[in-house]
């Protein structure tokens, strides 16, 4: 899909969606409730799949099935990345209220850091077709490492190199001040905590579009499906947070899955010369991957304390104050 009129149509509404979620429905600053996040994540699927049907009406069965691959691939990823985020939360203390802002801002990134990563892989694929095998390699390299590490995620600011820099050239308020990001004290511009912990969630996704950006590459070579398959598994990422941060630590095998995914599509890349594995064929081991490691994780649940929410942070404070 190379008519540029479907690069300009799509980006004018992802544009149109992002302004109506940020200046109409969540204009004003509130902590995001499981069942409203339950409702904008049914909406923000359902806008993919009707998208994902439209690419089949418009183009056939074989771009649909990669759009429909690679956003359940994404969108999975997501889900096991959004861990960190509960941890970049926790550690910088950020009230509820004002997560969303900081996601949006950070996605709003995400999606022009992706755009130019998808832009570069593959026209250095279609220039040099020896870079497919270092792709697969790299995948099936990332799905043994994650594999074999506990799946434990640590937050280390202080080795952030470009936490360290803005740190050490912006003067920065003790405490946030009304949710924003910049506030002027005596006429002198002050940064506050909260634009560190969007600097900490921008350099935390390009870290992550290390795996997404090639195991997509791996399922389609058209930088549209690429492209779009990504920017919707992005846009309902916000909602999918706060609907399932309670939860998470339930799916404790989906760490397991994703890197048998990820080794699965570095092989399918390696072999794509030798031996062309059917989309559809594809799209049910992802699928049925996914299902197995979240039906074990329900079956076995792992005996471990929660995972500590911000607000319960923010109820703690409060009982100190009692």
């Amino acid at each position: 899909m190379d008519n540029i009129y479907f690069w300009i149509i799509f980006n004018v509404f992802v544009l149109i969606m992002l302004g109506l979620d940020l200046l109409v429905f969540h204009r004003k600053a509130h902590e995001v409730k499981i069942k409203e996040a339950l409702g904008w994540s049914a909406f923000w699927i359902g806008l993919a799949m009707a998208f994902n049907a439209l690419i089949y009406y418009l183009e056939g069965s074989g771009p649909a099935l990669e759009f429909l691959t690679g956003y359940l691939i994404e969108k999975s990823l997501s889900v096991d990345n959004l861990f960190v985020f509960i941890l970049i939360f926790n550690y910088f203390k950020v009230p509820a209220k004002f997560q969303h802002k900081i996601l949006f801002w950070g996605i709003l990134g995400a999606l022009i850091f992706r755009a130019i990563f998808i832009l570069v892989g593959v026209t250095l694929i279609a220039k040099f077709h020896f870079i497919i095998y270092i792709l697969g390699a790299f995948l099936v390299f990332t799905g043994i490492k994650m594999a074999f590490s506990k799946g434990d995620n640590e937050l280390h600011p202080e080795q952030n190199p470009f936490i360290v820099w803005i740190s050490q050239k912006l003067p920065f308020t003790k405490t946030s001040v009304g949710g924003k990001f910049f506030t002027r004290i005596d006429g002198k511009l002050y940064a506050t905590p909260l634009f560190l912990v969007l600097i900490m969630v921008e350099t935390t996704d390009i870290v992550f579009a290390a795996d997404s950006i090639p195991a997509i590459l791996a399922i389609s070579k058209d930088p549209f499906i690429v492209y779009t398959s990504n920017v919707f598994a992005l846009l309902g990422l916000r909602a999918l947070y706060f609907a399932l941060a309670g939860i998470m630590q339930l799916f404790h095998y989906l760490h397991y899955g994703l890197s048998v995914i990820l080794a699965f599509i570095g092989f399918k890349l390696i072999l794509s010369d030798i031996y062309h594995i059917d989309m559809r064929i594809a799209l049910g081991v992802v699928g049925g991957i996914l299902a197995i490691s979240i039906i074990a994780s329900l079956m076995f649940p792992k005996k471990e304390a929660p995972v500590p929410l911000p607000q319960d942070f923010e109820e703690k404070k409060e009982d100190e104050k009692k």
